[in-house]
Parts: C-alpha cells; structure tokens; sequence
C-alpha cells in the first residue's frame, strides 16, 4: 500500500513538472528581430522615434558622412554615427537609436577613424547606444521610411499575393516590401502618421516607440479643395534650424546664386602680380540664374519669380476694421499681380498683434484665385502691434520644410505697419536676416508729430531691412493709396539678383586669414601674398551680417592684424589688408593656428561658416597637427596653402578632410594668384553640399 501511494506521488510530481515546463515554453517571450539597414542610411529618413537596426560590415567611409559628437544631426549616416561613437566598429553590429530634438552647434571630431563635421544647426537629432532592447520598450520588426526610395528590410516572408489585394491599411511589421513600398509612396503623397518634422518636435528625449498601422490615403488634397488653415498661434518654439531654410538635399533645384558662383568661379580670371599693377583690381562678379524645378500643382505660376513669400499682417487694434478690410485687399491683389505657382512665387500670411499666428503657410494654395479667397475670410486679431516678436516667430516657425519651404527659392517677408511698432525690432530681424532672411517693409500712416515719442526705435525700418539703400521699404501716407504699390513692390520683391540677404556661399561666412610673414617670404614675396589674399576676399559679399573677414600675420610669435567685427564694408577690408606690414622672423604655424582659434574663431557668430585659410612658405617649427585637429574639432573649416618649401605632410595635416580638396602647393609665388578661382570654387561647393534645413 505504501509503496503504491508513493509511485502515484512522483507521477503526479512528474506530470507537473512537465506541464509547468511546457507553460513556459509557450509564454516565452519571442525574440526581438533586428532589421538590418545599409551604411548610407540617415536617421531622418527612418520614421521610428526608437528603434534598434543592425549595421553591415565596411561602414567605416567617408562618404557615409556624419554631423556632431554625441548626438547627432539626424542628417548623420547611423552606422557611422555608431562607430564613431565607439557603440560598433567596422565589422557591423546592433545599434539602438533614439531621436531628439534638434538643437545647434553640432561639433565635428575625430573618433575610432570616422571624422564627424560640424554643423550650426539642424532640425532633429539623435543619440546611438549599445544595440540592447530598454525594459518595456517595443521595439518595430520592420522600419518605417519617409520616402520609397530607402530601403526597408523584410522582417518575414511575403503574405501570398491575393492576401493583399483590396488590403487598405498597412502595419509595417507584416506587411511585404510590395506592401510597404506602396505605403511608402501614398505617405510621401498625403502623410496620415505622426512624423518628426521642424514644426513637431518631440515631447521627450527618449520617446517610447510603438508599431503603428498607417492607413494611406488614396486622395491626394487639390489646393482649390483646401480649405482655409487655422491659425497657428505662437507658442514658445525650440531654436531655429539651419543657417537657410530647409533644402531637400535629392533635388536638382539649388539656388541661383550656388550654382552661378560656382559656374562663374570656374571661368573666372585673377590677375597675376605684375610690376606696377594697382592691387585689389582683379575678381569677378556673378549674376543669378533661375533654374525652377515645377511641383505638382494646378497653377505653375510666374517662373520669372521664383520666391517662397511671408506677409506680416498688421492686426492690431491701432488699424482699426475698415482699414483692415483695406489691407485684406492690397494682399489679395499682391496675391494675383505675383501669379502664386508651384514653379513661381508661393505666399503664405501670417498675422500679429499681441502674438503672432500664422493663418497659412506656403503650401496650402498653390493658385492666385484660392488665395485671395481664402485672404478675404481673415478675421482680425486685435491688440498691439509686436512686429519685432512677429519676425523672431517667422524666423523659427515660417520657413520650414513642412511648411512648403523649397530652398532653392529665396525667403522674402513683407511687413505691413500701421503706424510703428510697439516693440524693438532690431534683435529679431538682425537674426531673420542672418538666416537669410530678405525682409521688406511698408509703412502706412507713420507717427504724427505728438506721437512720436511714444515710438520706441524711431528709426526701426533702417535697422529691419537688409540694406538701407531704399529698396527694401516703401512708405504710404495713407490706407487708401496702398493700391498705388503693388506694382512696385511685386517689382522689388521678384528682383532675385537684388534680394542681397539670401544666403550663399558669398555672404554665410567668417573668414580668417593666416599668413606667414617669416623672414624667407621677403617683402616683394609679402605683398603677392596679401594681393592673394585680397583677390578672394572682395569676391565675398562683405557686411556685419554677411561674409566678415579677418587677418593674423605670424612668425615665432602672432599678430591679430585685424577681428572680425573690426570692418563691415569691402572697401574697408581691402584698405585693411593693404596696410599690413611684413614682419619677418621665424616659422611657428603650431602656435599660429592656435591663436587664430583663440583670437579670431572663439569670436565668430555662432551661424557662420568657420573658414581658416592659411598660406605658409615652409616647414614649421613647432607641431600643426595637435592645433588643427583642435580647431576642426571646434568647426573650423581650414585651407591650407603652401609655398615654395612648404611640408605637403603639414599641409595635409591642417587641412580638412579630403584634405586633397582643402590643401594646395605652389612652386613660386608668382603663381598664386591661379588658385583663387580653385579656392573659391571649393568654397561654394562645399557650402552647396552642407546640409540645411
């Protein structure tokens, strides 16, 4: 008996240790599968907020490029990003990615063979860590892509092909790459997912992401089917992305003034240093051509002014309705004398009184009937008239991707007063214009004698436009003659060759010369030296806003010859560089490089392109490599020049990567002056590469 109540115990032991292990077996938890993605691939282009993906071997190139240390600008390659970073190295490997908020001053290093480049600003951001799932974290078996063109790996095998016949929506962790192709393609068309654009930033640094099922739509919005946006009001924005509005860096379409410098600096000629030749007489001057790349639209538009066009509506209280009504007018009018087209000018409004709010941006009309239609629905705002709160929101929020912006177009904004304003405006629209920015003015019914010392900045249209020329304002006595300067002003604003504060690779940055005034240059040698140096500086377009030039001299010891902020006209810095002494002594380039970081770069303007050209005649004294490294890693772009009986290896080790597009020799002097077209060329190519948003 005994004996028998044992045997039944351990075969009910037995059962249930067995059934307990299959339990587990099928509550085990299934493993993550890690899509795999190529070493081009960008962080902006995966849709995710967080994901982990797996990097093939070989990433390690310079042409995967990569913006920032740390956390980078999403427009960085992952598995570069990833390696640089330590997390991976060549062979591949996990990597989890996690976006950010964009911020600015992404800073270049050198890192486990990857250099990283600096990058003023940039609309997303991200941070990469070892490639392991976070505790409740869900984490996409299929990445999601902004545009068809990536490349998403299958998770799983095809579905059978009548399974997704008639299939409307799409999870991208089962659907087929047919499947998620097609997705792709209808959320490029008509996006229905939340997505991470400049005008979305993220609630928090590490969002938690989930796998979504978009719907794509199979309608496309008409803009004469569009129906009035609401508006937008300003709420406090993170900080604005990119030295020029966003540019969709797979077009064609590039602005004017890029590709006409670079075309220009290609036939240019320099005059060579010749006995009794008058310095600074030699360069050459561009014009733009514009080159429209049309949109699908209904309206092509005026394509002999091609502009991306904010107005600034005056809806303060101080207006009054009737004028208002008058002003709603006068844009409805700019609106059909512009001729709004996809491949022409597109208009957006916004309107201010105590804050501002946009009431459309530039892709909601694309045709000159529904924009005046849509303008005569405003109702007005009511409160002050913050014109310089207005610009600081147009400068963040307008001119974005998102919003239409198309990069290849200049950025224009108008600016209706009643009156003035009831804020200072210099601040706001000094950094409009640094962002490239064309800012015009049209005042109406200015201060009258016993109002005028209750204006703030009497003088606040001289400090708002770009030049003070009288070009970039118009000032109308009354509400009821604003119909007399429509035609004027489409004129001004069309007038692309004149819009001065668009930005290009002549007018985004802060150039510091180096130059080497040991004792085996020689006076003669000197002066063809600073000829050089002359001849590519008045090619720039030179103001405290636009290109700023500097100047160290060196030999054992340096000298600031003059700052950035010393000179704010061309004359002024070709006058300067005219009177710089030759000082004669030995060859210190370790420690000149180091004092132009200190001296010169330390001080630029945090949206400027940081260029350093140096020219030296020899091999220095002292290491170059440890200072330049420093200053790349600080943004510097460095050129180096060398002369005569300079080291190749020193010229390598200052210049940029590739250094064979950054580093130049000459046997004599004398031949200088045939690389100033090279140099500039470089310049604006480089400048025209660089991301912007």
């Amino acid at each position: 008996m005994k004996a028998t109540v044992i045997a039944t115990f351990f075969g009910v032991f037995l059962t249930c240790t067995y059934t307990a292990k299959e339990a587990t077996k099928k509550t085990k938890k299934a493993k993550l599968y890690v899509p795999q993605i190529d070493c081009d691939v960008k962080a902006g282009k995966i849709i995710n907020p967080e994901f982990i993906a797996k990097c093939p071997p070989g990433c390690q190139d310079v042409k995967h490029r990569v913006y920032g240390t740390d956390i980078y600008a999403s427009f960085s390659s992952v598995c570069n990003a990833a390696i640089h970073s330590g997390i991976i190295d060549n062979t591949g490997g996990k990597v989890l990615v996690q976006k950010v908020a964009g911020h600015s001053g992404y800073r270049g290093s050198f890192s486990n063979g990857v250099r990283s480049l600096s990058l003023p600003r940039w609309r997303e951001s991200f941070l990469v860590s070892e490639g392991k799932p976070r505790k409740g974290v869900t984490y996409p078996s299929t990445l999601e892509y902004s545009s068809s063109k990536s490349t998403a790996v299958k998770s799983e095998p095809n579905k059978p092909e009548q399974d997704l016949k008639g299939t409307k929506s799409a999870d991208p962790a089962n659907t087929s790459e047919k499947a998620s192709d097609q997705g792709d393609t209808a959320r490029k068309e008509h996006q229905t997912t939340p997505v991470l654009t400049p005008a979305t930033e993220m609630a928090t640094t590490t969002p938690t992401p989930t796998t979504t099922t978009t719907e794509p739509s199979t309608t496309v919005p008409q803009p004469t089917t569009t129906p009035a946006a609401p508006r937008t009001t300003a709420a406090p924005a993170k900080a604005r992305p990119g030295l020029h509005r966003g540019r969709d860096m797979g077009s064609s379409s590039v602005h004017p003034a890029y590709a006409s410098v670079v075309a220009a600096a290609a036939t240019m000629e320099i005059d060579s240093w010749k006995p009794g030749l008058s310095l600074f007489d030699t360069g050459f001057s561009s014009k733009e051509e514009l080159n429209p790349k049309p949109l699908e639209s209904i309206s092509q538009g005026n394509q002999n002014c091609k502009v991306d066009l904010s107005f600034l509506m005056d809806g303060s209280w101080s207006i009054g309705k009737r004028r208002f009504q008058l002003q709603k007018r006068f844009l409805g009018n700019m609106a059909q004398a512009l001729g709004i087209g996809s491949a022409g000018p597109l208009m957006g409004i916004v309107q201010y009184g105590d804050d501002p709010s946009t009431e459309f941006n530039l892709k909601t009309y694309a045709n000159s009937k529904d924009l005046r239609n849509a303008i005569e629905k405003i109702q007005q705002k009511g409160g002050l008239s913050n014109v310089g709160k207005a610009l600081s929101f147009v400068n963040k929020n307008f001119f974005l991707d998102a919003n239409g912006n198309r990069g290849g177009a200049p950025n224009v904004v108008v600016v209706m007063v009643d009156g003035w304003p009831t804020d200072r405006v210099e601040e706001a629209s000094r950094l409009a214009r640094e962002s490239g920015i064309n800012i015009f003015f049209v005042t109406v019914e200015a201060a009258a004698q016993s109002e005028k010392q209750n204006v703030i900045e009497p003088n606040f249209v001289d400090k708002a436009v770009c030049r003070t020329s009288g070009f970039y304002s118009i000032n109308v006595p009354s509400w009821f003659s604003l119909h007399k300067v429509v035609q004027p002003l489409v004129k001004r604003v069309c007038d692309t060759e004149r819009l001065a504060c668009s930005k290009t690779c002549l007018n985004a940055a802060d150039i510091g010369f180096v130059i080497d005034g040991s004792s085996s240059v020689g006076t003669g040698n000197f002066r063809t030296v600073l000829q050089f140096v002359a001849n590519i500086s008045k090619e720039f377009e030179i103001s405290d806003t636009d290109t700023r030039i500097g100047a160290v001299q060196y030999t054992y010891e340096q000298r600031l010859e003059f700052s950035f902020d010393k000179y704010s006209t061309k004359q002024d810095v070709l006058n300067a560089i005219k009177r710089i002494s030759y000082w004669s002594g030995g060859t210190s380039t370790g420690a000149a490089i180091s004092y132009a970081s200190e001296q010169l770069f330390s001080k630029s303007k945090p949206n400027k392109r940081k260029i350093m050209i140096l020219i030296t005649d020899g091999r220095s004294y002292d290491d170059v490599s440890v200072p330049a490294m420093a200053a790349h890693q600080n943004g510097v772009i460095a050129y180096s020049i060398g002369v005569a009986w300079a080291a190749p290896d020193e010229l390598e080790a200052i210049a940029s990567d590739p250094a064979k597009e950054h580093s130049f020799f000459v046997d004599d002097f004398d031949n200088l002056y045939r690389y100033v077209n090279q140099l500039i060329q470089n310049i604006c190519t480089e400048f025209n590469s660089q991301p912007r948003n």
